[in-house]
């Protein structure tokens, strides 16, 4: 598997004897990229007389060429230190967790991600005693899954100054404002351990077909320092090499009281920011038990979760982002956090009208508990919701987490369809690291939805992951995100066992293939193997190769 890039103009390339996503031709079976555009799309007998000995020829052997996939929400560095962390997702008990922390290698802080108490036969946690001795002293934060709680040592607890805060009681398990400054007292790296971070997290985006991430930055994530450096990936900089790398959609998630302070906080990483959106918190999340609920969780009726923002300040955001042409926006996980935004948006309509906070293009992050009500108004301030499906995979399961925590509440979460009904735009990311880059896998959650009828088809999760996330980042190009002459030549190339329609409804899937309905095909993804990337192409620049591409 290799990365390359060249200074020098590039051959024209020929994929052939394939299958082509495009809306120009369903039928077609071959593509021509000429330096950073797709110059022409078409049949294999036109491909054969438009060949010749300029171009660089790629048998495809029956392979998909597809738009590239944006992932519209990720943490570039958090997701290349659990890539290179203790992984916990398999652990099943608080003795296994410990295990792991005592045999983690090196001599630095044990770094930890994706432990989820739910799945364990047993929920207690270790205390941080425990966690001082597995570790022999070392500072120990492992991130829950969700990353909005973690378990620290005692040592740690001490250094971050945890006492006090809200979120720490004295013992291993810290959320809210302790949870942040846990994590930010091991997050104090020198900038090229940040590049190495992030680096990594692009190479693993590249391999599984992304062209484009969308970095959700945040002062309580991995503040400024760290957004700069993922700001330059682009550009000319030190980070920028060796590349190239998928392209990095800048979001940083601060609030602002007016429209100037919205212009200076954008302003400051060189104009490269697309809005003050993404992590900017309403509320928390269901599996930390801080998402905020109208009622209490129904494993701890007690608790209703966390506001971080009263309805007025996430109204003062709004008008400061819409006054200042850019997007606005929050992560929204609980309905009564939902109910702060919503009302947000009214008070900010009010305050600078309501064409203006439509033609903002703000957007909501997750917006996983909503109603009926709720979806007609975000409709009405097209307010675009970014979603994760594979959430609804991994937890909306008869008997999962969202169940424990919320009981018949949990029916009808995350409804894409609901959502596409009503011309709320969606678009759809991992969240990674709290869910992998796996795009397929992503696609497949939304036709396997675990509510029924908020099932979608592939189709529209497929364009909801590629051509969808460039819209809900304001791109400048319309064409991104479609494979036509003209466009950007931004694709992947994917080796796949069956090529077929899909729809959300099996009755009609036996149908669906019929060619006469002149549907691009996408793979077949009940076969039990994901498709395998085997290119990623950014504006004609390969990010990343497999050796079986050209064998």
């Amino acid at each position: 598997m290799t990365q390359s890039t060249s200074a020098t103009r590039r051959a024209p390339v020929l994929y052939r004897n394939g299958s082509v996503y495009t809306a120009a031709d369903p039928f077609a079976t071959a593509m021509l990229v000429d330096g950073d555009t797709v110059a022409w799309v078409g049949s294999e007998q036109a491909a054969s007389s438009i060949a010749d000995s300029s171009m660089d020829v790629i048998d495809l052997r029956g392979a998909l060429v597809a738009p590239g996939f944006v992932d519209s929400h990720v943490h570039l560095t958090e997701t290349g230190l659990a890539l290179d962390s203790l992984q916990l997702g398999t652990v099943r008990s608080a003795r296994e967790l410990l295990d792991a922390v005592a045999s983690a290698p090196g001599e630095g802080p044990v770094l930890g991600h994706g432990w989820d108490e739910t799945t364990w036969g047993d929920a207690v946690l270790p205390d941080a005693a425990e966690l001082e001795r597995a570790a022999r002293g070392r500072h120990v934060y492992l991130a829950r899954v969700d990353v909005h709680s973690a378990l620290v040592s005692a040592s740690l607890a001490d250094a971050a100054g945890l006492a006090g805060q809200a979120g720490y009681d004295g013992g291993a398990r810290v959320s809210r404002a302790a949870h942040a400054a846990a994590r930010q007292a091991t997050r104090r790296l020198p900038e090229h351990e940040l590049r190495r971070h992030q680096s990594r997290a692009l190479a693993e985006a590249a391999a599984n077909g992304y062209v484009a991430v969308a970095e959700m930055g945040a002062p309580h994530i991995g503040g400024e320092a760290d957004l700069r450096v993922a700001a330059d990936w682009d550009g000319t900089g030190p980070a920028a090499g060796p590349g190239p790398f998928p392209e990095v959609l800048l979001y940083w998630g601060e609030l602002a009281v007016s429209e100037d302070h919205a212009r200076h906080l954008a302003a400051q990483f060189g104009g490269t920011v697309r809005g003050l959106a993404g992590d900017l918190n309403v509320d928390g999340s269901i599996g930390s038990r801080t998402a905020a609920l109208r009622d209490g969780y129904a494993d701890a009726p007690g608790e209703r979760g966390s506001l971080y923002l009263s309805a007025e300040e996430a109204a003062a955001h709004l008008a400061a982002c819409s006054l200042a042409g850019l997007q606005g926006g929050f992560h929204i996980i609980g309905d009564a956090g939902l109910d702060t935004a919503l009302e947000a948006l009214d008070l900010a309509a009010a305050e600078v009208g309501g064409q203006r906070i439509r033609a903002a293009g703000h957007r909501f992050e997750h917006v996983e508990m909503i109603d009926a009500a709720a979806v007609k108004k975000l409709a009405h301030y097209s307010v675009t919701v970014s979603a994760q499906p594979a959430f609804d995979a991994a937890w909306g399961n008869p008997g999962g987490l969202y169940g424990k925590r919320l009981g018949e509440r949990s029916h009808g979460m995350n409804p894409f369809a609901t959502l596409y009904a009503a011309g709320v735009p969606v678009c759809f990311g991992s969240d990674s690291p709290v869910t992998p880059l796996r795009p397929w896998a992503s696609v497949r959650a939304c036709l396997e939805h675990n509510t029924d009828a908020e099932r979608i088809s592939a189709r529209a999760a497929f364009l909801g992951h590629t051509r969808a996330g460039w819209r809900a980042a304001r791109y400048s190009n319309p064409m991104a995100g479609q494979l036509v002459p003209g466009a950007p030549a931004s694709f992947a190339v994917w080796d796949v066992e069956e090529l077929m329609v899909q729809v959300a409804d099996g009755r009609v899937q036996s149908w669906s293939t019929d060619p006469r309905a002149r549907t691009p095909l996408l793979p077949a993804l009940d076969t039990g193997a994901d498709p395998v990337c085997l290119q990623t192409v950014r504006d004609g620049a390969e990010l990343f190769a497999s050796p079986a591409l050209r064998s």
